[in-house]
Parts: C-alpha cells; structure tokens; sequence
C-alpha cells in the first residue's frame, strides 16, 4: 500500500513538475514577436494632417480609445474623451468570456512608449511590456498599412490632449487567457505599398485598415465563418436589445448589391453634420455600434474606392434580423 502511494505520489510530482515546466517554456516564447524597431518618426505637416484624418476617421482608433454617447444614435465620441480609454468589452456587450479594456492613447497613456514600440502594438498586438493584445485591438488588419501611413498615425496620436486615466488591465477565462498569447503576430513589413490610383485595390487597402471585416464577419467560437465573410450577423449587445452588423456583399437579396455609388456615399455622409450626431436615442430603440459619425469624415472619394473593392466580393445570401428588442 506505502509502494502504491509513493508511486502515485511520484507520478503527481512528476505531472506537476511537467506542467510547471511547459507554462515556464510558453510564457517565456509567446508571444512570438520580434523586437520593436528603432526608429523615430520625424512628425511633418503632412504626416499630422493624415494622422489625424486615419486616426479619426478611417482606423478611427478614437472610436474604441474614447468614450462614446450611447444616448445618442451611434454613439459620436464625446468630446474631450479622445484617446482616453477605459471602454469596456465584456460577455454583457459582445459576449466575451472576460473583460477586455480599451487603453488609454494619449501622452499620459503611451508617453512612455518608442515609436518602434507604438508601431509593433499597433501592426503585431504586442504591448510595451511584451504581452499579447487581444485582437479586439485590429492589428491583423493595422499589418497591412503602409509605413508612412503607420507613421502618420504614430505622429498624429502623440499630439492629442494629455487625459490622466488609468485603464484596468484584461481579464481573460481559461483557456483564452493562454490562446491570446499565440495570436499575435512576429513581424511588421516596411516594405507595403498600395496603388492608391486603382481604385479597387486602394478600395480593398480602405476597408482593411477600417477593419470592416472584423464587424461584418459573423464567427463561431471566435473563428470567422469563411463562408459568411463581410456577410454581416455578428451579434452586440446594447442596453435596448441585441444588434447585429449588416451584409456589405454585393448580394441582391440581403446585401448591398442594389446600392449605387452615390447612394453608399450619401449613406455615409448623411452622418456628416452637427445634427446628425445629436440625434437621441431611447433606452429600448434602436441604436448602433457602428460608428457613422466617425466614417463620415471620410472623402467622397475614399469611400467611392471602398464601394468599388466591395463590389468585387462574393455575394453571400444572409439575411441579417438587425435588432431584437429586449423585452
């Protein structure tokens, strides 16, 4: 009986020991990133003015990184709360199994951080600190920027107002909080390059670095369905009820397919005014996440080449139910 239990015991100590050899292991080498780059960025004119139209209106990192009016149809950022951070993504709004939340990206936040630093937590999801995003944070599609417009943005979030807010840290379940860590990505190219003259390939680069894919891709376990890409039916939980992202394939029946140029432009502007983004909401209405105050700083002429890249996608028959009331 002394010999089974010494075995068992062994046997416990040695799974222990195991376990406590593969954590050590995993959490020195992921996440797999190379180092930041060392590089500063010389801040241009130029460089501010694009920054700031990225920033606010294209990748619109002050979409997640302020707060936003909720009483209001599609939440338009509050002003004076750009790049603050502190919004909360959780299993009440998107049903993650968690708390996610949105960083502070001012000089009070990241005033610390390298350009070369800033660049890899934008394109590859790696802090600082060398700890993984989560991929709430679109670095998957940030990869695909070009450097001078990674530049831009870099040099454009470190004139925003300094906002003293401290932002929790994430707070992930099991088995996610070890997923995420095997996410991120090594490396950032400095050599990409887009054709800003053709219309469609300049389209495709827009709505990559608006991240559309990420909203408008429905997903099962957090894995995007391949035949249900830009079909739109990802859920979001508001205070009134649940809405869900809408198909932008060229899809007749339930998508975009019947819209024009004109009318896919006007949709956006129509939310260019003052009084577009005042217009209240009640605490059962309808309400969006999507931010139609922030895209609609756009150009007619950047929202025209995504229309034309959007053309070019498979049409997907899904017919998206947009809101369910909360009874």
């Amino acid at each position: 009986m002394k010999k089974l239990f010494k075995v068992l015991m062994y046997s416990a100590l040695g799974v222990i020991t195991i376990v406590v050899i593969f954590f050590i292991y995993f959490n020195s080498t992921f996440p797999k990133s190379n180092k930041p780059a060392e590089i500063k960025i010389d801040a241009t004119p130029e460089r501010l003015a694009r920054g700031e139209y990225l920033v606010n209106h294209v990748a619109i990192c002050v979409d997640c990184h302020s707060a936003r009016d909720y009483s209001k149809f599609s939440g338009p950022i509050i002003k004076g709360s750009e790049g603050k951070g502190g919004e909360v993504f959780n299993k009440e709004n998107i049903g993650l199994p968690g708390s996610v939340f949105a960083s502070n990206i001012t000089p009070s936040g990241i005033g610390g951080w390298t350009d070369g630093e800033l660049i890899r937590a934008i394109t590859c999801g790696v802090n600082k600190k060398g700890e993984a995003l989560f991929p709430l944070m679109p670095y998957m599609s940030y990869n695909g920027l070009t450097q001078e417009d990674l530049f831009s943005i870099v040099a454009y979030i470190r004139t925003l107002k300094p906002i003293e807010n401290k932002v929790p840290g994430k707070s992930l379940d099991f088995p996610l909080n070890i997923i995420v860590k095997t996410i991120p990505l090594e490396n950032f190219s400095m050599e990409n390059q887009v054709n800003k003259s053709n219309s469609i390939e300049y389209g495709k680069y827009l709505v990559q670095a608006a991240a559309c894919f990420d909203c408008h891709t429905p997903q099962d376990k957090g894995k995007p369905i391949a035949e249900k890409y830009f079909a739109g039916g990802m859920e979001f939980y508001l205070p009134g009820g649940t809405i869900r992202s809408a198909n932008i394939t060229p899809d007749v029946s339930s998508g975009i397919g019947t819209w024009t140029k004109e009318q896919f432009i006007q949709k956006f502007k129509s939310f260019d005014s003052d009084s577009a983004k005042n217009v209240s909401v009640g605490e059962k209405s309808f309400n969006t996440i999507m931010p139609w105050t922030t895209y609609a700083g756009m150009t007619k002429e950047d929202l025209g080449n995504m229309y034309d890249y959007l053309r070019t996608l498979k049409p997907v028959t899904n017919i998206v139910n947009k809101f369910s009331r909360k009874e």
